[in-house]
């Protein structure tokens, strides 16, 4: 059996033999004679050369499917690879459209505070070309160089992307010239009473640079710097040299260095992205670094909250350019100082106003703005109707706010030490502060920033260049208002339920000091002092505020406190006028009696008959 099987085999072995061609037929007639099987196994040697074929046909199927789905599997790779390549540059352009979007917002920011005061003071020349022709052609100019400057910030910029701006390099000394270019900045440093200070290892380093460019960068470092730090500060600009390994050569170092209120760390990893920035600076970071790659170097940046702000600007050290023209010491101050002048002409601008708060009979309104134009404008627009305070910075406001309560603020929100968002928090969840209608300017009109505005808190919320008039309506509409909220309180009846957080706020604080005095109803001698340490706030910030809500004085409010006890005891209890006027705190009950009869209209007798 095991022979016939062993025939078989071979026979099929020699059917697979495809390469034997003709001598194939050779192979299987010698097989077939020498291992001539019986007639009895011709069955079994057929069954099995057609398992045989079976298996083949099974085997040759599996490989083709086996390289079907290796394709298969390739194809969805590759598939899969080129949708997330899709996705990835999807993603890519949406941050791009994205980016170019806040740009683009930020540069309006940018050019919407000029063009509001440029068009205001324009209005306000118009009506009272005696009064403001003077005033208003200065600030008009001040405004119209801070355009120019941001148009060649821009084209500056437009041309570091196209690579069509180059390098003019010279060979001298930049250790000079960078202390001319910090002295061209003195007059404004004087303005703010800030102290600049140049500090250098060495006395001179020969190398090339580019004036220009060199010019425009520390121009925007230094003018930021001393806008951010605040009057009796100071400003450095420090000079070393350094090994660089990125270049294999030496590295000047120029650190400026400020000591204002710093930059948070969240806002810092953004400093130069002017889409993200929360500070105002708008394009001029953005610029300083293109410009100091465009140098071969490279800028950062370091700040710690209330320690300042320090910028560092590395550039090679290389001497391959003609050296300059060896101008006169007097030559190269002018130079230098002319140039800066000529760029910082935008920085420059008028000095805050003092304004004068002791009139009486009008609305107290708090200016908080940075800039010096924007508050000479607005003081224009509301000097005639009211009283106006000015802080310079969030901070500055929020100290002025709770010092003097006043009946409104008008703030910007672009603010060093602290912005209007922060400053709206702020007041709005202060008790002493929290009735003041707050109105927002900025030149951010996207509706995430007014939502952010609202959200915080302001009452009210306008884009620069904004409409007089539209502004004026506003204050006098949240005035109004006030009012509303002075007819809820003044009489301290039961208060009617009320949907608006606003207005429940300030309920449950009439309620909260009305509840204290009823504590102390027969102490005669619980007043103002008492009241103001059970609530925590001074006698002034006491008295501003429920006169804002109320429309009277404190000590007005605990009588009536008292009055409205007694009034409920008139009605609802058996004790006579003597007694119900000890139990609510009166000493007098002929005192007791004249106070209830010009509150009510009716003497106690009367009211309980």
């Amino acid at each position: 059996m095991y022979n016939r099987l062993l025939k078989s085999f071979l026979i099929l072995f020699a059917l697979a033999l495809p390469i034997l061609g003709g001598a194939q037929d050779q192979v299987i007639d010698s097989l077939r004679n020498e291992f001539r099987p019986a007639k009895s196994d011709t069955l079994i040697i057929n069954f099995w050369i057609a398992v045989a074929i079976a298996l083949g046909i099974a085997l040759v199927f599996i490989l083709i499917l086996v390289r079907y789905y290796r394709l298969k599997r390739r194809a969805n790779a590759a598939l899969i690879r080129l949708n997330r390549e899709v996705t990835a540059q999807k993603e890519q352009l949406q941050e791009l459209d994205q980016w170019q979007s806040r740009f683009f917002t930020t540069i309006a920011y940018e050019f919407g505070s000029p063009l509001a005061m440029i068009n205001g003071m324009t209005d306000q020349i118009e009506r009272s070309p005696k009064q403001w022709l003077d005033k208003g052609l200065r600030m008009i100019r001040r405004n119209n160089s801070h355009l120019l400057n941001l148009i060649d910030q821009f084209l500056e910029w437009r041309e570091l992307k196209t690579g069509s701006l180059k390098l003019n390099l010279i060979q001298g000394n930049i250790i000079l010239y960078l202390r001319y270019l910090l002295e061209s900045f003195q007059s404004l440093a004087e303005q703010k009473g800030i102290q600049l200070h140049f500090l250098s290892e060495v006395s001179g380093i020969v190398m090339d640079y580019d004036r220009e460019k060199v010019l425009r960068v520390i121009s925007i470092l230094l003018s930021n710097a001393i806008k951010s730090t605040p009057e009796d500060g100071n400003v450095y600009l420090q000079v070393s040299t350094t090994f660089s390994k990125a270049h294999g050569g030496s590295s000047l170092n120029i650190k400026i260095k400020d000591t204002g209120s710093g930059i948070s760390t969240e806002e810092l990893q953004y400093i130069f992205d002017p889409s993200s920035q929360a500070d105002g600076t708008g394009i001029g970071l953005l610029l300083v670094k293109a410009l100091a790659r465009l140098m071969g170097g490279a800028i950062e940046a370091k700040s710690k909250p209330e320690k300042g702000t320090i910028f560092i600007l590395r550039l090679p050290i290389s001497r391959e350019a003609e050296p300059e023209r060896s101008p006169a010491p007097e030559e190269q101050v002018a130079l230098a100082a002319n140039v800066a002048r000529q760029r910082m002409a935008a920085y420059e601008q008028a000095a805050i106003p003092q304004i004068s708060t002791a009139e009486n009979g009008k609305p107290n309104l708090l200016l908080i703005e940075d800039n010096p134009d924007m508050v000479e404008y607005l003081r224009s627009i509301l000097e005639d109707d009211y009283v106006i305070a000015v802080a310079t910075n969030g901070l500055q406001g929020i100290g002025l706010a709770l010092e003097n309560i006043p009946d409104l603020v008008i703030s910007d929100v672009l603010m060093p030490e602290k912005d209007g968002f922060e400053l709206c928090q702020a007041l709005k969840t202060d008790e002493r502060t929290s009735h003041i209608p707050i109105v927002l300017l900025t030149a951010k009109a996207d509706v995430e920033s007014r939502i952010a505005g609202l959200e915080r808190g302001a009452d009210a919320y306008l884009t620069k260049p904004f409409n007089q008039k539209e502004l004026c309506i506003r204050i006098e509409n949240l005035l109004a208002f006030s009012k509303v909220l002075q007819d809820r309180y003044r009489s301290l009846d039961p208060l009617p339920p009320t949907k608006n957080p606003d207005v429940q706020q300030e309920d449950r604080f009439i309620t909260r000091l009305s509840l204290i005095v009823a504590a102390h109803l027969t102490d005669e001698h619980f007043g103002v002092s008492g009241l103001c340490k059970a609530v925590g706030m001074s006698r002034t910030q006491l008295h501003l505020k429920i006169k804002a809500l109320t429309g009277h004085s404190t000590s007005h409010f605990i009588r009536m406190v008292r009055l409205q006890k007694a009034k409920e005891l008139l009605k609802h209890s058996d004790f006579n006028i003597t007694e119900i006027a000890f139990e609510v705190g009166f000493q007098s009950p002929a005192y007791f009696s004249r106070s209830f009869a010009e509150e009510f209209g009716l003497s106690p007798s009367e009211f309980r008959n």
